[in-house]
């Protein structure tokens, strides 16, 4: 069982979600406000977030970034706005799974099964440093350095180069990438080429020169070390 929570600025809806959480045998704490959610993430932690949209003092969108500063817990929204465009603007800014309100308690308990799951609930845990060439990337920090220099990287270029990191010389589908990384099981070609051009910047390479990260067209991505004397040189 998890240690939830839960921000959400209806009483009701709350007093709902906390009761049947208990119930169900997770830790649950409750807030109102971003700023509240804010200062629980940072100075207690939890294992996963409910985060409504529609908060008081800052738009739950704005929050899921600050929280995203943060930490990397999971993050489920909860919202009304049953818009394809907004809930995928939702999922690249840091979002894990979403519900549309009104929700069933059941679908709530299945959709926290499953993203817990996904963050490693209950299983072995993965090499913390994962090497390809000068390349060590530290699972469990979330720290990446190449040629003993760190790299600045925001969360979705991290999990991304993780991903690779750990099937180094295999191609793989940009249909996995998206449903690992993003979690999402359509679109985002574009959302992926852009990450990977970010990442080919910081890491000294482009896509007409590439050392680490390769495309191959119309299949995938595989990420390997660079043959030996292969000069990077500076990000252009």
């Amino acid at each position: 069982m998890a240690t939830v929570l839960v921000v959400e600025d209806d009483p009701f809806v709350r007093s709902a979600l906390i009761r049947h959480l208990t119930e169900s045998g997770h830790a649950v704490r409750s807030v109102g406000t971003a700023l509240e959610a804010l200062r629980e993430v940072a100075q207690v932690g939890c294992d996963l977030v409910i985060l409504d949209l529609g908060l008081p003092d800052l738009d739950g969108s704005e929050a899921l970034k600050m929280i995203r500063g943060l930490t990397n817990v999971p993050v489920i929204i909860s919202t009304a706005r049953d818009d394809e465009a907004e809930i995928v603007r939702l999922l690249n800014d840091g979002a894990d799974d979403y519900l549309v309100k009104p929700f069933s308690v059941e679908h709530l308990t299945a959709r926290m099964t499953a993203v817990l799951r996904r963050f490693g609930s209950g299983t072995a845990p993965v090499a913390q440093v994962l090497r390809v060439g000068g390349l060590a990337i530290d699972a469990q920090r979330r720290e990446a350095v190449l040629d003993d220099r760190p790299l600045d990287l925001t969360r979705r270029e991290f999990d991304l180069l993780a991903f690779l990191a750990a099937r180094p010389g295999v191609v793989v589908p940009r249909k996995e990438i998206l449903a690992e990384v993003w979690r999402q099981t359509y679109g985002g070609d574009q959302t992926i080429d852009v990450h990977l051009s970010w990442l080919r910047r910081k890491l000294g390479e482009t896509a007409s020169k590439p050392r680490y990260l390769h495309t191959v067209r119309g299949v995938g991505v595989r990420l390997e070390a660079p043959a030996a004397g292969l000069d990077g040189g500076e990000p252009t």
